[in-house]
Order: structure tokens, then C-alpha cells, then sequence
């Protein structure tokens, strides 16, 4: 059951209303991918906005609403935990955990043993019951 539910549908009525942002020239050239890119040449009819038919630019105005900022589409919060002392600021009803990059296995495992203990919605665990190295 998702928590913030009328956050969440807020933000989805705004990004209905904003434009798909593809890279310049994306639908021109099979090499380029559609992942925006800020088009930054001089001349740059985009960049300019100068003809019509050309998609638009992303723009501040663009955003989504600042109460649905930082929430996981599940509905949590979304927290970096490095260690236990991390994991005891957090509320298990309203925030999530993902872990760091740089936190390994062992010290993963007992923060994970932590986190279900107190039922915190966890993201990213890949920690295997077994607890084997293959």
C-alpha cells in the first residue's frame, strides 16, 4: 500500500502537462540517443527556439511540486544509510532506505537485519538469504 498517495497523484498531474524532452536532433540521426541533452551551439535553431515544430527546452518552470520532492514512487522518502547510526534517525513509517555505493556486504547484512526488524521499506538490499559468495 503506497503512503502519500496524494503526493504522488500531484505529481503525476503535473508531468502529464509537461512536454517529452528529447535530445536535439535525436529523431534525425540513429546515433544519438533521446536522453536530453542542453543544446548548446551557437547557431542552434532549438536552442533559440527560432522555428516551430522544434520540442522544447527544459526550463525551472518545469518541475514537479515541492511537497513530492524526494519521495520514491513508492511513496517513501528516499535515505542513503552507511551504517546502523544512519538507519536510527529514520522513521520506518514515512522513510525509505537505500544503501551506499560503498557499503559492503557485511556491514549490509546487518543493516538489512536492522531495517526488518523495525519494517523500513528497503530499495536496494542485494543481500542473499544464504549469505554464499557466487
Amino acid at each position: 500500500m503506497p503512503i502519500n498517495k496524494e503526493k504522488l497523484a500531484k505529481r503525476k498531474e503535473i508531468k502529464e502537462h509537461n512536454p517529452e524532452f528529447v535530445r536535439p536532433e535525436s529523431w534525425r540521426y540513429v546515433r544519438l540517443e533521446t536522453g536530453w541533452r542542453k543544446p548548446k551551439g551557437i547557431d542552434n535553431h532549438q536552442r533559440k527556439q527560432k522555428s516551430r515544430g522544434r520540442p522544447g527546452l527544459v526550463k525551472v518552470g518545469y518541475g514537479g511540486p515541492k511537497i513530492a520532492k524526494g519521495l520514491h514512487p513508492s511513496g517513501f522518502t528516499d535515505n542513503l544509510v552507511y551504517n546502523l547510526s544512519d538507519l536510527e534517525k529514520l522513521d520506518p513509517k514515512k522513510d525509505g532506505i537505500r544503501f551506499g555505493h560503498s557499503v559492503g556486504t557485511r556491514k549490509r547484512k546487518e543493516i538489512v537485519a536492522k531495517a526488518v526488524e523495525h519494517k523500513f521499506k528497503i530499495f536496494n538490499a542485494r543481500v542473499s538469504a544464504s549469505g554464499s559468495k557466487s
